[in-house]
């Protein structure tokens, strides 16, 4: 169950750690964050959440861009993608927090699919995607530009029966 979590009401927790909405967030990486207008969030169009722990120190973010595989919108679903402190990692923060992320896409989305590319040789994120029930689905050859040059990845994802099972 997602339930709110410290003092923000918009922050989302269920086991470990928590998100919260942009704008929500109390502090970014410079220190506390003072922000005047806080922006509307929908789980239907591009967006992003900060990962927090239960003491509200930032752990990373998460965020969330569609394709859409076919000519309709029934067509279309999440890419979710994930950047966590080194501080955070190894704790099972990315398996949790990717976890909460498609749960609510699946209650309130009629995505029926959710997923995730890495790069082939972040063995730490394809071990933390098969962990939050993510199923590696191929290579996807030349399809992220970093550091100079195109690198291949792993497309992941997990379907909403898979969820619900």
């Amino acid at each position: 169950m997602v339930s709110a979590h410290g003092d923000h009401p918009a922050s989302l927790h269920r086991r470990g750690p928590a998100l919260l909405a942009g704008g929500d967030s109390p502090f970014d990486d410079w220190g506390p964050a003072q922000r005047v207008e806080v922006p509307q969030h929908r789980l239907d169009t591009p967006g992003g959440l900060v990962i927090v722990d239960e003491r509200e120190t930032v752990l990373g973010t998460v965020s969330w861009v569609f394709a859409q595989w076919g000519p309709n919108a029934a067509s279309r679903n999440p890419i979710i993608g994930i950047w966590l402190r080194r501080e955070a990692r190894g704790r099972g923060v990315g398996t949790e927090t990717q976890r909460q992320l498609v749960d609510l896409h699946f209650r309130h989305t009629t995505a029926n699919r959710v997923e995730v590319h890495t790069d082939v040789e972040n063995v730490a994120e394809q071990r933390a995607l098969a962990r939050a029930g993510f199923t590696s689905e191929d290579i996807i050859r030349g399809a992220q530009w970093r550091d100079g040059a195109f690198h291949d990845g792993f497309l992941f994802s997990i379907l909403r029966a898979e969820w619900a099972a």
